[in-house]
């Protein structure tokens, strides 16, 4: 059996195009999953019973099931309630980014020295605004690493879409793999294209990492 070079040079532009894709709808899932988090995160540390049981109750829900599982009730379920359909990934996306995204805050925040909101309050600053411009602003220097890991956790987690069809990367490469039989040459090329852009993101929040560290010591 011989490795096809131009099957994967042929197929190269298709699959680029599909892993733009998957960038893209990782960005906005992520990004709505970092709003979700932050929100969810605050809503637990607030010390309102009612915000309280609500945030607990949608992190172990999500954390609790499937992320395919998810994608087919926002899929298949969702549009029977609202009468029309939306894009599943960023919608589930988002979503189970936000319930880990959370806990990543949540754990940023507890990570900050109790002082410090004591320290807030003394100067007359809300708990709101002592949590916006004391303790954020520190703790967000601790989960740089974790959401880093989160995107990246994302990335790959597109791939669970192509069950439905939505032709980012992995689905772009089923699709040629139909036309073409080459299943080897072409989940090469795919895996290897996921692994440039995990590494790439790796390096951005290492980057980042060294960035914060530099301003702490300056």
């Amino acid at each position: 059996m011989s490795f096809d070079f131009s099957l994967i040079w042929n197929s190269l532009p298709l699959l680029l195009a599909g892993a733009g894709v998957t960038i893209e709808i990782t960005a906005i899932a992520v990004g709505l999953g970092f709003i979700f988090g932050l929100i969810t995160s605050v809503c637990r540390l607030s010390g309102v019973k009612t915000l309280q049981v609500i945030a607990v109750c949608y992190v172990n829900i999500i954390r609790g099931t499937p992320m395919l599982v998810q994608i087919f009730l926002i899929y298949f379920a969702l549009p029977m309630v609202i009468g029309e359909r939306i894009n599943p990934f960023v919608a589930a996306g988002s979503i189970n980014s936000g319930a880990y995204v959370s806990e990543i805050f949540r754990a940023g925040i507890q990570s900050v020295d109790k002082g410090q909101m004591e320290a807030g309050r003394s100067l007359g600053l809300s708990w709101m605004q002592t949590m916006r411009y004391v303790i954020m602003p520190q703790a967000f220097k601790h989960v740089i690493p974790p959401l880093g890991n989160e995107f990246i956790s994302m990335t790959k987690e597109t791939s669970l879409v192509s069950v439905i069809g939505f032709e980012e990367l992995t689905r772009r490469g089923q699709l040629i793999i139909a036309k073409t039989y080459g299943s080897f040459e072409i989940w090469l090329t795919v895996a290897a294209i996921y692994l440039v852009m995990t590494l790439t993101i790796a390096r951005l929040v290492s980057y980042l990492e060294r960035r914060f560290a530099t301003d702490d010591r300056n």
